[in-house]
């Protein structure tokens, strides 16, 4: 059952971005010391969030329930574009800096609004298309340098920048999954087997190359697995108190850790390019849903109006 409280869905919003920022730095860390491969770090992300998951549903009762499906193949394929998606990310950031990585993920949610019309029938207006236009503009903006043929020679940055936008079209084609999945799936269920399936799918890369790694490594990983377990209840309870429209711009509070973590961490310090890049995809996804969540108002009065007063 859920209960309105606005400013609580907002500070579990915010808690969970800044839970998922600290484990992609982790993640990034486990890259740039041990060389971690990205099916290893899927592995672990996957597999120690599981038991945070299953804590989390005993404690509210909803064990026997919460993980119970009747779309056992949906979570399959849901699995396979998410778990893509991750290792991509994972691998890009290993290639990129922190904020570059981030500002190029904020493409996923804009994608997202072209993928729905495509695949869900959803309406799109001028708008919306006109906002996601000025969005993936921003995009190519932080993308530039590495796009430019007579720019920085580094072809891992390239790949980088590639690797990057390729894991934001997975994340946008995993929420177009989790859309359908949520018409006859709980939250909980939807959650618990895509860890499962990413767990897999990452040990199925074991002879490929994984890597022993030392104390601190293994520490990481492990953390950015309870870690990951941890954002992704902090993130489902923030829509139990506050609209998906309220919370979601709380979003971008990412970029800003990411720059902090990037610059005390990693020492790496955003370029202007990456900044102005990624301010336009972030004004461009507040639009949309401030425009989503002004229409949705509308609608709930035009709703009322009509009801009958007795």
């Amino acid at each position: 059952m859920s209960h309105s409280n606005p400013m609580q869905g907002i500070l579990l919003k915010c808690a969970s971005v800044a839970v998922f920022t600290v484990m992609a730095a982790m993640i990034k860390a486990t890259s740039e010391g041990a060389s971690v491969p990205p099916g290893q770090q899927v592995f672990f992300r996957s597999i120690f969030a599981i038991p945070v998951i299953l804590v989390w549903l005993a404690v509210r009762g909803e064990l026997s329930v919460g993980l119970r499906t009747v779309r056992p193949l949906g979570h399959f394929y849901r699995g396979i574009v998410g778990t893509t998606s991750m290792a991509l990310n994972f691998w890009a950031l290993a290639l990129l800096s922190f904020p570059e990585v981030t500002a190029i993920g904020y493409a996923a949610p804009l994608l997202v609004v072209i993928f729905a019309a495509m695949f869900l029938g959803e309406d799109v207006r001028l708008f919306r298309l006109s906002m996601v236009g000025v969005g993936l503009t921003g995009v190519l903006i932080v993308l530039s340098p590495q796009l430019r043929l007579d720019a920085d020679p580094d072809p891992w940055r390239k790949l980088g920048a590639v690797v990057a936008f390729g894991g934001a079209v997975g994340a946008a084609l995993a929420q177009i999954f989790v859309r359908r999945l949520v018409r006859d799936e709980r939250t909980s269920a939807i959650v618990f087997w895509f860890s499962v399936t990413s767990t897999i799918l990452g040990l199925l890369t074991l002879p490929f190359g994984w890597v022993m790694p030392d104390r601190q490594t293994a520490m990481l990983l492990v953390g950015s697995g309870i870690l990951g377990g941890v954002a992704q209840i902090l993130l489902t309870s923030a829509y139990r108190f506050a609209d998906a429209s309220l919370v979601a711009p709380f979003e971008y509070v990412s970029m800003l850790l990411a720059i902090a973590i990037g610059w005390h961490v990693f020492g790496e310090a955003p370029t202007g390019v990456v900044l102005t890049g990624a301010a336009l995809v972030i004004a461009a996804g507040i639009a949309i849903i401030w425009r989503e969540r002004r229409l949705g108002l509308e609608r709930s009065r035009q709703r009322k109006a009509m009801t009958p007063q007795g």
